[in-house]
């Protein structure tokens, strides 16, 4: 942008204003006299007025700065608010990961711990429900993953192509750029890791 933006406009010297003429008396005067001197003070008037004109131009022009410069500020707060709602969800798709790892790491620690048990014989149970609960803990968490995963990357598309639009219409500025979303490929990788759990407690039941 360039540097008339960057700056923040002089405010212009009060004005000072001088005492209007004093209005001649012409009672006693020659007709001719008296038309000079209302004449004279015709043009004091008008000089008044001029400056006065002039102050009220410069004012202008510095309101029309300071407009300018709001403008200029709307815009780059309306740019940051895009990056701010980036980063919420960022930070939504952060607790749905979250969340589902509690899913995936708790029904797999729960099915292989029951498994074993069984095969084991340390665990006298006779039917493969606690095992069936971890599994079904394991595929929740996939899901809520998937459905997580999903939701961001719509969301992104449609504030990336809504900002898009605000830049391309002057409402914005596009100087700051969408980075690569780190939290969506940590998510992606834990949706296969979740998947391959999933497929393992699958095998280990079909074997066992």
């Amino acid at each position: 942008m360039s540097s008339q933006h960057d700056e923040t406009p002089a405010r212009p010297k009060r004005f000072e204003d001088t005492q209007l003429p004093a209005i001649p008396d012409v009672g006693l005067l020659d007709a001719d006299v008296a038309s000079v001197e209302l004449s004279q003070h015709r043009t004091k008037l008008s000089t008044h007025r001029t400056g006065l004109s002039e102050h009220r131009t410069d004012l202008s022009e510095y309101r029309t700065d300071l407009s300018t410069n709001r403008t200029e500020m709307s815009m780059r707060r309306t740019g940051m608010s895009f990056q701010r709602t980036r980063l919420s969800a960022e930070r939504t798709l952060m607790s749905v990961i979250r969340t589902a790892l509690s899913l995936i790491g708790f029904g797999f620690t729960i099915f292989q711990v029951f498994s074993r048990g069984r095969e084991s014989g340390v665990l006298n149970i006779s039917t493969a429900a606690p095992s069936n609960f971890g599994m079904a803990l394991v595929m929740l968490g996939v899901l809520l993953l998937i459905v997580g995963i999903v939701y961001h990357i719509n969301f992104m598309r449609t504030l990336r192509a809504q900002r898009n639009a605000m830049v391309q219409h002057g409402l914005v500025h596009g100087e700051s750029g969408y980075p690569i979303s780190y939290t969506l490929l940590t998510a992606c990788a834990l949706l296969l890791i979740g998947l391959y759990a999933i497929v393992t407690m699958v095998f280990d039941v079909a074997r066992g």
